[in-house]
């Protein structure tokens, strides 16, 4: 019977404590005032250089009666290309192998009259994938025409590239930021109000998007017209998204 007297006298007390606590919060509640409204924006900034750096991949693929010979194959030929590409400058930091593979080849037969022949095995096919970072982009026609002639036959991928895009991409911010800025002080003045001071910004950054421009590359060795290649430039493009403060017009 105690401890039923006891409980309603515990439960007061922690209500009484409870009351208090809430009590002291209030003047620090009033003292902050009433939540001020926010403007939300996203501004919108790119800037462009010309690329300085492109990737090139290139491959060899080599069909043979057995895996062995294709490798073999496939090495032969890589290996010319390692070398020459060696001797025309390139260092070994700025090549890459990038694939290998080893894979049977099959004859299918056409079983719709029911026979349900098992594929023939007919050989095997090695392919290497080499990537190289090409530095200077004015030789980029000659190396493509020289790898081809030694062997290359897979890829020719090409992929430009900024070595250090920073300064652009801190151009692009720059210009997002004063785009936001611009868009929530338009809004402000359409609703009357006042734009006041800063509280977040995020940034989402965009992968460079490449803009054509013609550029036809000459062999030296030959003098005559290598690989037609489009350069261009590299657009860098940031997206910011800014949370302001609303301040009442003064």
């Amino acid at each position: 019977m105690s401890d039923l007297i006891a409980s309603p006298r515990r439960l007061a007390g922690a209500f009484l404590v409870a009351a208090l606590a809430s009590a002291a919060a209030l003047p620090a509640l009033a003292a902050e005032g009433p939540q001020k409204g926010v403007i939300v924006v996203t501004g919108e900034g790119d800037a462009q250089a010309a690329p300085d750096v492109a990737f090139i991949t290139l491959g060899v693929q080599e069909t043979a009666a057995t895996a062995r010979e294709a490798v073999t194959a496939a090495n032969a030929a890589m290996a010319k290309v390692l070398a020459a590409l060696k001797e025309d400058g390139i260092a070994d930091r700025d090549m890459q192998t990038s694939g290998f593979s080893i894979n049977p080849q099959y004859t299918y037969y056409d079983n719709s009259n029911g026979e349900n022949r098992p594929p023939k095995l007919t050989g095997y096919q090695a392919n290497n994938a080499l990537t190289v970072k090409l530095r200077d982009l004015s030789r980029l026609g000659e190396v493509l025409d020289r790898s081809v002639t030694l062997g290359v036959n897979q890829g020719g991928t090409v992929q430009f590239a900024n070595d250090d895009p920073r300064a652009t991409m801190t151009e692009a911010r720059k210009k997002a930021v004063d785009d936001a800025v611009a868009k929530a002080r338009t809004m402000a003045e359409a609703a009357g109000v006042s734009v006041g001071r800063v509280l977040e910004i995020s940034e989402t950054m965009g992968q460079p998007i490449p803009m054509p421009q013609m550029m036809r590359t000459m062999a030296k060795d030959s003098g005559a017209e290598s690989v037609p290649i489009a350069a261009g430039e590299n657009n860098y493009t940031v997206s910011v998204t800014m949370r302001f403060e609303i301040a009442d017009k003064p």
